[in-house]
């Protein structure tokens, strides 16, 4: 629903899912400094369409900071129901590192939201956590997890790993060590294990 009351119109929303996609990839290409421009361009709609939906640089950015975050929490739920418990951990934290690559790109931009938001960064931390946190007590009550880890250590290795890399190929290089973490934290065979 609208400010009127009124449910927007099929296009609106479409055009405006293509938004944040193309914001997500030109983000994550580009850089801070990627333009307005080449993210209309690449949704396929006018400029004045973008400002319609996102009137400031600052609120685009925000809505696809909320969206990533939303996303990931509800592939957490997927995964636990789909995939075994240490895959779907190793899995979840595998997809942080194309999040954490669209919001390197929107840093100088979120400091200015955070700043401004604080609500934004208690609510990403809260939804991350409690992702992270249902795929790890999964894999610890398995017992192919060790139980001295927890949800905070997992995510503040993540970024650790993610903000130390910025040169061209870092993604490919944290999705090695996201492996070398997961697989470091499984429990080893012990009597009555295999």
């Amino acid at each position: 629903m609208d400010r009127s009351g009124r449910r927007p119109r099929t296009d609106s929303v479409r055009n405006r899912e293509l938004l944040l996609q193309a914001a997500a990839a030109v983000f994550s290409a580009g850089g801070p400094e990627a333009s307005l421009e080449a993210v209309a361009r690449r949704a396929g709609v006018g400029i004045g369409t973008l400002y319609r939906h996102f009137p400031t640089r600052e609120a685009l950015f925000e809505a696809v900071y909320r969206r990533e975050v939303e996303q990931l929490s509800d592939l957490a739920e997927q995964l636990r129901t789909e995939a075994a418990p240490v895959e779907a951990l190793r899995s979840w934290l595998r997809s942080n590192v194309a999040f954490v690559a669209t919001k390197k790109g929107m840093a100088a931009a979120l400091a200015l939201a955070v700043n401004k938001k604080s609500d934004l960064t208690a609510y990403s931390y809260d939804r991350l956590t409690r992702a992270v946190a249902s795929l790890l007590d999964r894999a610890v009550a398995a017992g192919e997890i060790r139980a001295d880890i927890s949800p905070e250590d997992l995510l503040r290795a993540l970024v650790g790993m993610s903000y130390l890399h910025d040169q061209p190929g870092w993604q490919e290089s944290v999705l090695r060590l996201v492996d070398v973490l997961v697989d470091g934290l499984r429990r080893p065979p012990g009597p009555g294990r295999s």
